[in-house]
């Protein structure tokens, strides 16, 4: 009996142990598959690594509430998702981050930054504390307030306007995106 009642709880603690969330690794880094954000249920869309010169800087995933791996659909859409980057590299600064965002705005805008100068600048504020291998950005877009960015779980700056997150969605998912494995990985392709 005492076998059996044995044998019965380590059952029970194997199903509730594959019952909890998955995560996938990416990169070193566990993402969850289902993410809680505030009222929202997002589900992990793909992540991906963002590399150059053969160095590591950070990995990126897209949350969303409904999967797609049409990339203009996720960029139109006026719904509530986020992007995460998790900072891999000790070579990401909150200056080299704030350049390679604006230049990842030029891509995305096909060089016509201007109508929203003022708020990529915004937008980059976020980037002025320093920025560490291990922090976490959360660029979280919500109909009502926009874009919010998020360091390490504090807001830095927001950014109103659904034309301002397809620009910055278009940074990683447009189809002159910053890097183009990371984009076919963050449509889970």
């Amino acid at each position: 009996m005492l076998r059996f009642l044995t044998a019965l709880v380590v059952v029970f603690s194997l199903a509730s142990a594959s019952v909890a969330d998955p995560v996938r690794t990416i990169g070193g880094v566990e993402l969850p598959v289902h993410l809680q954000w505030q009222q929202h249920d997002w589900t992990l869309n793909g992540a991906g690594i963002r590399n150059k010169m053969f160095m590591d800087l950070y990995v990126a995933s897209l949350y969303v509430a409904q999967p797609s791996t049409d990339g203009a659909t996720i960029i139109a859409a006026d719904e509530p998702m986020m992007i995460r980057l998790h900072i891999t590299s000790s070579m990401i600064t909150g200056k080299r981050m704030a350049d390679s965002t604006r230049d990842g705005f030029v891509r995305a805008t096909g060089g016509n930054l201007a109508p929203i100068e003022e708020d990529v600048n915004e937008l980059i504020r976020a980037f002025g504390d320093d920025v560490n291998q291990g922090d976490v950005f959360d660029l979280v877009y919500e109909p009502d307030t926009g874009v919010t960015v998020y360091h390490n779980g504090v807001a830095k700056s927001n950014v109103s306007g659904l034309s301002f997150k397809q620009a910055l969605f278009g940074i990683w998912l447009s189809d002159n995106p910053v890097q183009k494995s990371l984009r076919k990985a963050m449509l889970n392709g």
